[in-house]
Parts: C-alpha cells; structure tokens; sequence
C-alpha cells in the first residue's frame, strides 16, 4: 500500500487520537506532540514548506508516522 500524496491534518489528529472526543481536541494533542519532541519537531520544520497548511505531505506523513512507529500497513487499517 501507499502513502496518499496528502492527508488533512484534521484527519491525522483524528486516526491517531481516536479517543478524543472530537477533531479540535485531537488537533491539539497532535500539536502538543509535535512540540514537546525536539527531534520530530526539527525533522517536520526541515521538510515543511507551507507551516500554515491544512494538510501534510507524504514525506511528512511518513516522519510523523515513524516517531508513533506505525508502519504504512497499520496505518491502513486505523
């Protein structure tokens, strides 16, 4: 399986924090998540051209995926 080209961050907060009870609350753990980790956070600043986007990319899918060591199949399935 691929990665799709883009996901809505909305989207993302939403199969990663299913137990939020509803989309703001998880965009806002996502966020917090990606603050409090140094590593991601540079790593994400390193590939994201337009900080303001809705969406990311699949490279930074593919980081964001990596630091919640979810490969591509089980991503599939959330």
């Amino acid at each position: 399986m691929r990665l799709p080209r883009t996901i809505l961050k909305q989207d993302l907060a939403k199969k990663l924090y299913p137990q939020s009870s509803n989309v703001t609350s998880a965009m806002q753990l996502l966020r917090k998540e990606i603050n409090l980790s140094p590593k991601l956070n540079s790593k994400l600043h390193a590939l994201t051209r337009n900080k303001r986007a809705h969406y990311f990319t699949h490279k930074e899918l593919e980081v964001i995926l990596e630091h919640f060591c979810i490969n591509q199949d089980e991503f599939e399935g959330l």
